[in-house]
């Protein structure tokens, strides 16, 4: 069975970071895109940012360009992000999701991930 854990969400004042991360299990993931999405109270699921297989490939938001930094490590088959300069317009439930298929390029749509994340609460205070 697969499951997506993700943490480091919490509590940080404008201009702070955070880093989240995402842990995947029941399968190997070395081979597929990794991506995070947000969601913020009252809005739609947004994304945020993806990464290819090969790390060849990055994706952003241009909310988030320049701000935030995906990465992954796949021989812990997990997914970071390193949130810099957040503002309280991040404020959002993050949910990391994997997509099932191999070596597809990195996706902002969310139709294009099967296997998603509870989600991790990140709180942006002015």
């Amino acid at each position: 069975q697969v499951q997506l854990v993700e943490s480091g969400g919490g509590l940080v004042q404008a201009g702070g970071s955070l880093r989240l991360s995402c842990a995947a299990s029941g399968r190997t993931f070395s081979r597929s895109t990794m991506g995070w999405f947000r969601q913020a109270p009252g809005k739609e699921r947004e994304f945020v940012a993806a990464i290819s297989w090969s790390v060849s490939q990055t994706r952003y938001a241009d909310s988030v360009k320049g701000r935030f930094t995906i990465s992954r490590d796949n021989t812990k088959d997990t997914v970071y992000l390193q949130m810099d300069g957040l503002k309280p317009e991040d404020t959002a439930v993050y949910y990391c999701a994997v997509d099932r298929s191999w070596y597809r390029a990195a996706s902002s749509l969310a139709s294009d991930y099967d296997y998603w994340g509870q989600g991790t609460q990140v709180t942006v205070s002015a």
